[in-house]
C-alpha cells in the first residue's frame, strides 16, 4: 500500500494498493496495443484531444490542488497555478505542435531528401514529488502531440496525484492505453527498462537515481533523459535593480519551500553591493511565513516530509561544522508537520562537500565575488549545471554570463522559471537531454531521413 502523510497536519491520507504484476503487465500490452493505432492518428486528432485535456484541467484545478498540498504540502495558491500551468502546456503542444513535426526539405548531391519526424513508442517516465503534476504533464504534452504512448511511475508520496492525472486524462477521451499510472516501488523500475516494448525512458530525481536509471538505459541500448539536481547560482552585480533582485531571490529560494532544482540556491554577490544585499535579503528571508498550506496569506509550507526536513538539518549541520555560519533561521518549527524556517548561510567552504550538494530546503547560502571573474568561477565551482540567474544591466556583463555560465539555462534580470515554449535541461550531473519547447518533443521520436 501506498499511504501518503500530510506534511503539514502528520495525517494519513486514504491507502493506494500497489499494483500486482500481473496488472503492471496488462497495463504495458496495452501501451503497446494502444501505440499501434495512435502512431498513425492525425494532427487534429493529437490536438483536440490535447485541447480537451487542457479544459479538463483546468476545470478541475481547485480540486487537483488540493490533493498535491495533502500529500506534499506545497501552498493551494502554488498548487493551482501549478495544474493551471498544465493546461497551458498542453494548449501550447496543442496550437504549435503540428509546425514543429513539420517535414524539412533538403537537396543533395543525388537529388532531394526529407526528414521526417516520427513516433517511437511507450515511453516511460519516473516523476519525483515536488512538483507533482507539471513534472508529469511536460512529459506528457510532448508524448501526446508525438504520437507516443505514456507509463508513468510517480513518487510515494504523490500517488493520490498520480491516479488523479490519469482520471482526468482519460475523462477528457483519451485512449484507455494512451497514459498509464504504474502504482510499483522504485525497485520495479528495473524490470521496466528491461522491457522491449518501452522504448526510452526520462527521469526527473536524484543523481542516484538517474544514474541508476542510465544504467539499465544504456544496458538496453534506449534512449534517455535526465534532469536531476542544482546548485543554481543567482549572481547580483552592481549595476542591478538590487531592491528587485532581493525581492526575487527571496522567491527564488523559497518558492515550493525550497524544494525545486532551479531554486536560486547560492548567492553571489558582487562585493561593491555585498553588504546591501545582504541587510535586504536577510530581512526580507525573516519575513517569509510558514504556515498552513491551504491559507491564503502562507509564503510556504512544511517540508515534503519529516524525513525531508531531517535531511535538510542535516546538511546544515554540516555547512556549519565546515565553518559555514546560520545567521538565522534553517530551524524545526514546534508543533505538528515538517515545517522549518527561513534562514541565510554566510562564510560557506565552496570546496566543502556538503556545500556542493543540492540544499532542498528554504536556506540561502550567501558568497561574496570581488569581480565577475571569480562570480562566474563560484557559480561553475559545483558538479552541478542546471540553472542559473544573473543580475545585470551591463550588456558585456549579460555576454559573459550567458557564455561562461557552465548551466542549461541562465535568466537576465529574472527568476529562473521552466515554460512550455522553451527548452529545459542542465548539464555536468544535472542531467541531458531536454523536456519542454520543440526540443522536448523530439526527443523521443525518430527523425527519419527520406531520399528521392
Amino acid at each position: 500500500m501506498f499511504t501518503s502523510i500530510n506534511p503539514a497536519t502528520g495525517e494519513a491520507g486514504t491507502p493506494i494498493p500497489e499494483m500486482t504484476a500481473d496488472a503492471v503487465e496488462a497495463r504495458i500490452a496495452r501501451a503497446a496495443a494502444t501505440f499501434a493505432t495512435w502512431r498513425v492518428s492525425s494532427y487534429d486528432a493529437r490536438t483536440d484531444l490535447l485541447e480537451r485535456i487542457a479544459e479538463a484541467f483546468e476545470a478541475d484545478k481547485r480540486r487537483l490542488a488540493e490533493i498535491a498540498t495533502r500529500e506534499m504540502g506545497k501552498t493551494l495558491s502554488s498548487a493551482i497555478a501549478e495544474v493551471e500551468k498544465c493546461a497551458a502546456a498542453f494548449r501550447h503542444y496543442a496550437q504549435e505542435g503540428p509546425s514543429m513535426l513539420a517535414p524539412r526539405s533538403f537537396e543533395t548531391a543525388s537529388g532531394p531528401a526529407a526528414a521526417r519526424w516520427l513516433p517511437m513508442g511507450p515511453v516511460l517516465a519516473v516523476m519525483p514529488w515536488n512538483f507533482p503534476y507539471w513534472q508529469v504533464i511536460r512529459f506528457v504534452a510532448p508524448t501526446i502531440m508525438a504520437g507516443n504512448v505514456g507509463l508513468l511511475k510517480h513518487a510515494s508520496i504523490t500517488q493520490g496525484c498520480a491516479a488523479a492525472i490519469e482520471e482526468t486524462i482519460i475523462a477528457a477521451g483519451a485512449p484507455a492505453g494512451l497514459f498509464q499510472n504504474l502504482a510499483i516501488r522504485s525497485d520495479k523500475v528495473q524490470a521496466l527498462i528491461d522491457d522491449p516494448r518501452i522504448v526510452a525512458v526520462t527521469l526527473t530525481g536524484s543523481e542516484g537515481a538517474g544514474m541508476k536509471v542510465a544504467e539499465a538505459a544504456g544496458r538496453n541500448l534506449k534512449k534517455v533523459v535526465l534532469e536531476l539536481g542544482g546548485s543554481d547560482p543567482f549572481i547580483v552585480m552592481p549595476s542591478a535593480d538590487l531592491d528587485k533582485a532581493v525581492a526575487q531571490a527571496v522567491k527564488a529560494r523559497v518558492q515550493n519551500t525550497g524544494q525545486s532544482c532551479i531554486c536560486a540556491k547560492r548567492m553571489i554577490v558582487h562585493a561593491d553591493v555585498y553588504d546591501a544585499f545582504l541587510e535586504r535579503f536577510s530581512a526580507a528571508m525573516r519575513a517569509v511565513k510558514a504556515g498552513d498550506p491551504m491559507a491564503s496569506d502562507t509564503d510556504m509550507g512544511p517540508l515534503s516530509s519529516e524525513e525531508q526536513r531531517q535531511t535538510t538539518l542535516d546538511q546544515l549541520a554540516a555547512i556549519q561544522q565546515a565553518g559555514g555560519r546560520l545567521l538565522f533561521g534553517g530551524e524545526a518549527l514546534p508543533g505538528k508537520g515538517a515545517y522549518m524556517s527561513a534562514g541565510v548561510l554566510v562564510d560557506v567552504p565552496i570546496d566543502h562537500p556538503a556545500a556542493q550538494e543540492e540544499l532542498f530546503g528554504p536556506v540561502a547560502m550567501v558568497f561574496r565575488a570581488d569581480d565577475i571573474d571569480a562570480a562566474i568561477a563560484l557559480a561553475n565551482d559545483v558538479p552541478f549545471g542546471l540553472g542559473s540567474s544573473v543580475w545585470t544591466n551591463d550588456a558585456a556583463e549579460r555576454e559573459r554570463f550567458e557564455r561562461d555560465i557552465a548551466a542549461g539555462m541562465t535568466a537576465v534580470n529574472a527568476m529562473l522559471a521552466s515554460s512550455p515554449e522553451a527548452p529545459f535541461g542542465g548539464i555536468k550531473r544535472s542531467g541531458h537531454g531536454r523536456e519542454l519547447g520543440p526540443y522536448g518533443l523530439h526527443e523521443f521520436m525518430n527523425l527519419k531521413t527520406v531520399f528521392g
